[in-house]
Formats: C-alpha cells, sequence, structure tokens
C-alpha cells in the first residue's frame, strides 16, 4: 500500500532523531495529538511504559483495573470528545482482554487505536509465555490491524493507524508491536498520514441521486427520516435540523442517534426499533417515503425484514457503500458523507408541512402515553419504577447530563426517557449489547467531556461485571455520578423469560452485595434509595456533588419495558402490554 503523507511540526523534521521504538511510539501519540491513554502494564509493554514514564506531563495514562475496562474508556472518551480514543495493554491475557471493547467499537464505529506489546519476534509461533496471535483473533473485529517487528515501521504504522481510525466510517486499529522492536533503535522523524492508495474513506457525490432524491421528497405525501450515529460521526447535526424543519418531515432516531437533535425539536418523534416508541414504529410501515440518515437497517430496528416499509420508497444516506442494499435494498442511495448529502438536500428542498401526517404520529403519542408512558414516570403503586428515576435525574441535571448505558432494561427505559439538549450526549453499546460497558465508559465520557455532568446508568447484573474500575474513578477522583437501577434479577433476560418462556426464570435472579458498602470501600460517597420520598433528595445531592457520587435505586422486580417488539415480529406488531 502507498502511504501518503505530510511532515508535522514537532523537535526537527530536518535532521532525525536517534531513538529507540518505544520512544516512537510516545512520540508517535503526542504528533497525533492524544494526550491521554488507558492501559495496563506488563511485560512485553514494559519497554513503552518505562518511556512513558519520561512523558507524564505530555501524555497521561490512566491505569484502569482491567484491560477491558481500558477499551471501554477509550470508548467513551471517543463518543464525547470527537477525538480517537487509546488503549495499551501487555501481550497474551492483557491483549485478549481488550478485544471485546474492540469488537463494540466495530460495531458501533467508534474511533480508537489500541497498542498491545508483543514477545520477541524470534520468538513469534513458539507458544512462548503469553504469546497469543492478537492478529488473527481481533482481524475481524478491527477496521486494520498491524504486527510491528521492526522498530524502523513504527512511525509510518502509528501515521497510518490513527488516519484509518478517525477518517471515513470510524473504527478500532490495533497495532501489535514485538518486545524487540521496542527496544531497537530508529532514525525518528514523522510524516502525518493524509491518504492511502487503496482507501477512499468518502465517496464523491452523485448529483444524480441528489436530484432523485429531491423528486422522491417532493412527492411523498407520508415521509419519515430516521436518522442514526451517522449524522453525529458526520458532525451533521445543524444539517439535520435545518433539513427538517425546512422540510417539515417527522424524524425518528436509532439508538446510538439519539441527541443529535434536541429532545424537545417538535420534529424529533422518539426512538425507532425493539423498545422504541409506538407512532414511529408503526408509521414506518405507513409511510410513502422513508428517508435513512447515517443508520444501517440493524434487525433491532427493522424487525422481520419481509414487512418492513414494503410500501414505502426508500432514500438512504449512507457513508459506507457495505451497509447500502445490505438489509433493506433501497431506491436512492446518496453514499458520501452525510453533512454533505444533506447541505446538497437544503439547498433545493421545498418547505413544506404535512398536518395529516403529524396528527396521526400525535394519535399514536396519547395512546403511548397513556398505556406506557404515565405509569413509567407517574407510577400510582408502591414500588419505584426506572422511569420515574430516569425522569428525576433529567429534572436535577436540567437535561444537559451526558447519560451512560450499559445494557438491559435500565439501557432501553433511560434511552426512552433522558433528555437531552445538545449532541453527544448519549453513550451506550448499541450494536454489540455488552454488558459492564458503562462503568469504564463513564470513565472515558468524563474525562472526554470533563466540563459536563456524566450519569452512568447501569443495572445490578452489568455493574458487577466491571466493577473493579471503581477503583480507577478512586485513584483518578474522576466526578462520574453512578447509578445502579437494582431490580435484583438480569432484567431484559427475565422480561423474556416472562413474556415467552412461561415465566422459567432460570439463572435470571441475583443474589447481590452490598453495593453501598462496596462504593464505600473505595472511598466513594454513595447511598441507597428504597422508597419515593427519598428519590429526589437522592438525586439532588448526586448530581449537586463535585465528587464521584454512587446511588443504589432499589426498582420493582417485576416490571417490563414496554412498548416492545418480539423479536423477528414486523414493526407494526409493536406490544404495549
Amino acid at each position: 500500500m502507498e502511504i501518503k503523507t505530510k511532515k508535522k511540526s514537532m523537535t526537527n523534521h530536518d535532521n532525525s532523531i536517534r531513538i529507540s521504538g518505544a520512544e516512537a511510539v510516545i512520540r508517535c501519540l503526542l504528533e497525533e495529538g492524544a494526550d491521554l491513554v488507558y492501559g495496563y502494564p506488563g511485560g512485553a509493554i514494559m519497554p513503552i511504559y518505562d518511556e512513558l514514564y519520561k512523558y507524564q506531563d505530555k501524555l497521561h495514562h490512566v491505569l484502569t483495573r482491567h484491560e477491558q475496562g481500558a477499551a471501554h474508556s477509550a470508548q467513551g472518551f471517543a463518543r464525547t470528545s470527537g477525538k480517537v480514543g487509546v488503549a495499551m495493554a501487555t501481550s497474551g491475557p492483557g491483549a485478549t482482554n481488550l478485544v471485546t471493547g474492540i469488537a463494540d467499537a466495530q460495531i458501533d464505529s467508534t474511533p480508537m487505536v489500541c497498542i498491545t506489546g508483543q514477545v520477541a519476534s524470534h520468538l513469534l509461533g513458539s507458544d512462548a509465555f503469553q504469546e497469543t496471535d492478537i492478529i488473527g483473533i481481533s482481524t475481524p473485529v478491527t477496521k486494520w490491524n498491524y504486527q510491528i517487528t521492526k522498530a524502523s515501521e513504527i512511525p509510518e504504522i502509528m501515521a497510518k493507524a490513527f488516519y484509518i481510525a478517525r477518517t471515513g466510517r470510524p473504527g478500532p486499529v490495533l497495532i501489535d508491536i514485538t518486545k524487540d522492536a521496542q527496544f531497537d533503535s530508529l532514525d525518528f522523524s514523522y510524516k502525518k498520514c493524509i491518504g492511502i492508495r487503496s482507501y477512499t474513506p468518502t465517496a464523491k457525490l452523485s448529483n444524480k441521486s441528489i436530484e432523485e432524491a429531491l423528486e422522491l421528497i417532493n412527492q411523498a405525501e407520508k415521509p419519515f427520516v430516521v436518522w442514526g450515529q451517522g449524522v453525529i460521526l458526520g458532525n451533521a447535526e445543524d444539517e439535520l435540523k435545518i433539513f427538517l424543519e425546512k422540510s417539515g418531515i417527522p424524524a425518528a432516531w436509532t439508538i446510538l442517534g439519539l441527541s443529535a437533535l434536541p429532545t424537545n425539536h417538535p420534529m424529533n418523534r422518539g426512538m425507532v426499533g425493539m423498545h422504541g416508541n409506538y407512532a414511529p414504529n408503526i408509521l414506518t410501515n405507513e409511510c410513502d417515503l422513508l428517508i435513512a440518515i447515517g443508520m444501517r437497517f440493524d434487525d433491532r430496528v427493522t424487525g422481520d425484514l419481509n414487512t418492513y416499509a414494503k410500501q414505502a420508497k426508500i432514500i438512504h444516506l449512507e457513508l459506507d457503500p457495505a451497509e447500502v442494499n445490505k438489509n433493506v435494498v433501497v431506491d436512492v442511495a446518496l453514499i458520501s458523507d452525510c453533512k454533505i448529502s444533506l447541505q446538497e438536500l437544503n439547498k433545493k428542498i421545498k418547505t413544506k408541512v404535512y398536518p395529516n401526517w403529524i396528527k396521526r404520529f400525535d394519535d399514536l403519542d396519547k395512546i403511548e402515553y397513556d398505556k406506557v408512558i404515565k405509569h413509567d414516570l407517574h407510577p400510582k403503586k408502591e414500588g419505584l419504577t426506572m422511569g420515574e428515576s430516569i425522569e428525576m435525574i433529567n429534572k436535577y441535571s436540567k437535561n444537559d447530563a451526558i447519560i451512560v448505558t450499559d445494557v438491559g432494561q435500565h439501557q432501553m427505559v433511560a434511552c426512552r426517557y433522558a433528555k437531552f439538549s445538545q449532541t453527544k450526549s448519549n453513550v451506550t453499546s448499541g450494536g454489540l449489547g455488552t454488558m459492564g460497558f458503562a462503568l469504564p465508559a463513564a470513565i472515558g465520557a468524563k474525562m472526554g467531556a470533563p466540563r459536563r455532568e456524566v450519569v452512568a446508568v447501569i443495572g445490578d447484573g452489568g455493574y458487577q461485571m466491571t466493577i473493579q474500575e471503581l477503583g480507577t474513578i478512586f485513584q483518578q477522583q474522576i466526578a462520574v455520578k453512578i447509578v445502579v437501577l437494582n431490580n435484583d434479577f438480569l432484567g431484559m433476560v427475565r422480561q423474556w423469560q416472562q413474556l415467552f418462556f412461561d415465566k422459567r426464570y432460570a439463572s435470571t435472579e441475583m443474589v447481590n452485595p452490598d453495593f453501598v458498602t462496596i462504593a464505600k470501600g473505595f472511598r466513594i460517597k454513595a447511598k441507597r434509595v428504597e422508597k419515593r420520598d427519598d428519590l429526589e433528595t437522592a438525586i439532588s445531592e448526586m448530581i449537586n456533588s463535585k465528587e464521584p457520587y454512587f446511588l443504589e435505586i432499589c426498582v420493582e422486580k417485576e416490571d417490563n419495558v414496554f412498548p416492545m417488539i418480539p423479536s423477528g415480529a414486523s414493526v407494526s406488531d409493536i406490544r404495549l402490554e
């Protein structure tokens, strides 16, 4: 592959300097603007950590308590900062412990560079102590990976890694560096990568496709927009807002698209998907034009593909050509950065209103409110609900917090009821559905947006998968707020067991420890709430705290999340109870 490069200022580009491969790695990170790295040291990466010790004033290293925590923290940082997250680990189990976070980043298009140490090159393939073929293991879940065996390769490969991670559809890159390459020396100079011959991050937008899309939009009587995370990754929030306001088209979001448009915007009609809102799911199968922006028609959004939007013409604004016509065959594809596509549409789109179509949304919204929402947010039963807990967080964060969620019932409830006023406010594991994501991701999210309030909303199951990262929060004094919605169950699995397996609650009931005592053991302020009368005071105290804070909210054990589309069913088959 031919790599195009350009020089970037650092010490002395006219005359290269002789340094070790390990120091070259640190200098490469600094050249790429990386001043924060999450990781865990070990034998095969020790030379890099030794050099890192000398650069502590320029490159801040966060020692997580597990390598998975390092990967998720790097993800959280990338999602709120818009920068490339960086994680480091040693060979063998250190490297394999990163894989869950790498896989999560791949499917959720999160830019991340992971650096792993490796045994010396002469030991490769010998089953040496802590040797694992991390290149082979990570190939299916990385955008690109590469094993460096010579120090001289480091600058070029590191430049390429950051370029690939951040351009086009973002994703994770893994660079594996043998120990001898770290010890060996090279003549170091750095040239930033600006292009690779065989890699085209963004396709040129077709003018013909724009005209075809405009024709379909102007003819439509019941148009509907579904947007995804591509809007956020493409920094196209303003363009989306202009498009919706000018066109008058109602819109809904996928779980990763949440917060691209303020929650209270009149064109924002809620969430599509398995636990999405009633109106946008039902009306997906009634619209005459579906405009998909920066989303990939995931199965949790479409349900049964044989019945999905068959009555509609479909326009797909998508950066990655591999996603076009993969799940849903479309009539017009605008293959480019959605910011560019929306800008072109906005130049010529006609201003319209659709009163009867909008009223259809309003009528279905009222049905959902009466059947579901008012009982979630204003319950008459004695036990606390997840919905009212999220609503109280909205109140005291003034709809301006970054909400980081784990995976399960609490995730769906938080995404349904959290209110946002600015973008990059929803951080969750979408495609992979990784339990244990939220606590370490919240660490990265807070460090990526230090001036914003960050609230991690977690279930009692997922919380215990990465609970050790309380140690990272304590050591770094990261002022994240942790809310565990505790129903003493693996709630989402239990819901499926109740609805589809005759209430056979096999291995889903949790016998939990004293979470408050554990938090206090890490010197984190902690409180437990069991009664509604205590909820508002506790959340107010948590949000107003300038330090890390843990709050356990004991909620109803057998509450279910509705609406719900049963797995494999049509979006029209959405259930309200």
